[in-house]
């Protein structure tokens, strides 16, 4: 998933980029809020995790102005307020949760993979697909029980098909979910990742096809 970061502070901006991208997410890092707010209008996002203290625009008027666009992107808000009527404005400008600082980064890890999953439309971690099963919060993939020795790239691509399938997905959205604005991917990489894929899930029942001019959809045999 694509994940948009706004936090002026430079160690909990790091720290959160460090574990989303362990996650397997594609993440763009935002310190100024205007700057922003301007990103989130020109790129879509499966979710924004937005600071409200921050220099330019406070993140409440950036939720604020999203929700009046009727940008449903999943909003989780970081707060070092922790007055109800702080939390309460929030969730009434459409935030979909909060964390009030400090906090522990695995909480953070599991509220946004609990508004990831609400926003696919998804109950559970675990994505199943014919006998290949995804463990979204272990972050590991497997075949009747045994485990597939997957790079963090590799299951990201996994987990994005197979959590949609017969849904064809284009290059330039794999790449979308894969990459942040800061990275560079080679022109090949998601063929690469593709192909390594297949060649680990021989023999699953589970195939990878390549739609010509289309892209990839992942089928049950």
């Amino acid at each position: 998933m694509r994940i948009l970061v706004v936090e002026d502070m430079v160690d909990i901006g790091e720290a959160i980029v460090a574990r989303f991208e362990r996650m397997g997410h594609a993440v763009d890092w935002e310190q100024n809020g205007a700057v922003a707010g301007d990103l989130a209008e020109v790129q879509a996002y499966d979710l924004i995790v937005l600071d409200v203290m921050l220099p330019g625009r406070d993140g409440f008027a950036i939720l604020k102005d999203l929700r009046m666009k009727r940008n449903a992107t999943p909003v989780l808000i970081l707060t070092a307020r922790s007055a109800v009527d702080d939390r309460v404005s929030a969730l009434d400008l459409g935030a979909d949760d909060y964390l009030i600082k400090p906090f522990d980064y695995r909480e953070l890890e599991a509220r946004a993979r609990a508004l990831l999953r609400r926003g696919g439309g998804e109950a559970t971690n675990i994505i199943q697909c014919g006998r290949v099963t995804v463990d979204r919060s272990a972050r590991i993939a497997s075949v009747d029980g045994r485990s597939l020795d997957l790079t963090r790239r590799e299951l990201t691509v996994l987990e994005i098909l197979a959590g949609r399938p017969q849904r064809i997905f284009s290059k330039e959205e794999l790449i979308d979910q894969l990459f942040g604005f800061e990275q560079e991917p080679s022109p090949n990489a998601v063929e690469q990742y593709v192909t390594r894929l297949r060649r680990k899930l021989a023999g699953s029942g589970v195939e990878i096809r390549t739609m010509r001019g289309l892209g990839y959809q992942i089928v049950v045999a």
